[in-house]
């Protein structure tokens, strides 16, 4: 008769959370994970400062909080750690003998030092999926916003206290999605559902990802260029990679049809700033949206302040409670695969 597994006892797990994923969610999700049987870990906090202080590079690893000697404090016996933004550097890595596993309650691991950790022994998972929906439904409205342009109606109204008429003046009134050519740059799990979304409304969906094979919601368009020559909307959802950094520049914006929207929720780089507030400027673009941009936050001199029809958020697509709840819950699961030595679902 095989006997069941259970929790290796004393595992010393850090949840080093922070202002969206919180310890609380984590420390919730853990308990439901492990159940009742086995001895329950002993769990150490530390809260990190972010979103409430931007995430930048902490010395090779990218997009974390810069709190290396508060984390090595913290890693001090520790077996596991659970975090968003900890930045594990290669000295953060090396100042954490005990260190076995790093769950990352996010898409990818950009804040691990993937190669260092190897090196030690150190496994690594992520949260894949976890904002998928968010981003998408964020993204939907930043189109419809900038298509419509629902803010300046509202800003008009609600701050200047105007009835502004020219809104719906024919020269001024925005356009619908319904038969409008949509081209969306990237198909996963983000691209796809706005294309499902967007096929909804009606709109003309047209696919470029030369990574994904397969059906998609609309057409699969044979080139990046003939892509932009028939997108009145596009709408950036790929990677960011060396390869396809400012992937949208001066060339691609001028292939677009005159008066096209750009929605951008996916990496700032992939889009060239310069290039997009002079296609804003000249009138090529007649609106555009950012969620994301090439330097979080921009500088207050940057030129997307000065730009106009340039609707701005704060890189804030991917966040909602269900998405914080979401990587609680991925992140849980992993660790206790791993306290029962039981295979893990989303290592690298």
């Amino acid at each position: 008769m095989t006997r069941p597994k259970t929790v290796r006892p004393a595992t010393r797990i850090l949840l080093a959370g922070d202002h969206f994923v919180r310890n609380s969610l984590l420390a919730e999700a853990l308990h439901q994970a492990l159940g009742p049987t086995g001895t329950v870990p002993q769990l150490a906090e530390l809260t990190l400062p972010w979103p409430l202080e931007p995430f930048g590079k902490v010395a090779e690893v990218d997009e974390a909080s810069d709190v290396e000697d508060a984390l090595i404090a913290a890693l001090d016996g520790v077996e596991v750690c659970v975090t968003q933004m900890g930045p594990f550097t290669e000295r953060v890595l090396a100042a954490a003998p005990d260190l076995r596993l790093i769950v990352v309650c996010r898409g990818g691991p950009v804040n691990v030092n993937a190669a260092a950790a190897r090196a030690r022994g150190v496994r690594v998972c992520f949260a894949p999926g976890r904002n998928a929906a968010a981003t998408a439904e964020f993204t939907v409205g930043l189109i419809l916003s900038a298509l419509r342009r629902i803010p300046e109606a509202h800003r008009s109204l609600a701050a200047d206290g105007r009835w502004d008429a020219t809104h719906y003046t024919y020269e001024n009134c925005g356009l619908e999605l319904e038969d409008t050519p949509v081209g969306l740059i990237g198909y996963g799990a983000v691209g796809s559902r706005v294309a499902r979304v967007l096929s909804a409304f009606g709109a003309e969906v047209e696919v470029y990802d030369p990574y994904v094979r397969g059906d998609v919601h609309g057409m699969r368009a044979a080139s990046l260029e003939a892509l932009l020559s028939r997108s009145r909307v596009l709408t950036l959802h790929a990677r960011l990679t060396p390869e396809s950094r400012h992937l949208i520049g001066a060339r691609e914006l001028a292939t677009l049809p005159r008066g096209a929207v750009l929605v951008n929720a996916a990496r700032g780089g992939l889009l060239d700033t310069d290039a997009l507030c002079d296609a804003l400027d000249s009138g090529q673009l007649r609106a555009a949206a950012l969620d994301t941009y090439e330097q979080e936050p921009p500088p207050a001199t940057s030129r997307l302040f000065r730009t106009p029809h340039l609707l701005m958020t704060p890189h804030v697509a991917g966040a909602s409670r269900a998405v914080a709840q979401k990587a609680a819950r991925i992140a849980a699961a992993e660790v206790a695969r791993h306290v029962r030595d039981e295979p893990l679902a989303h290592a690298l």
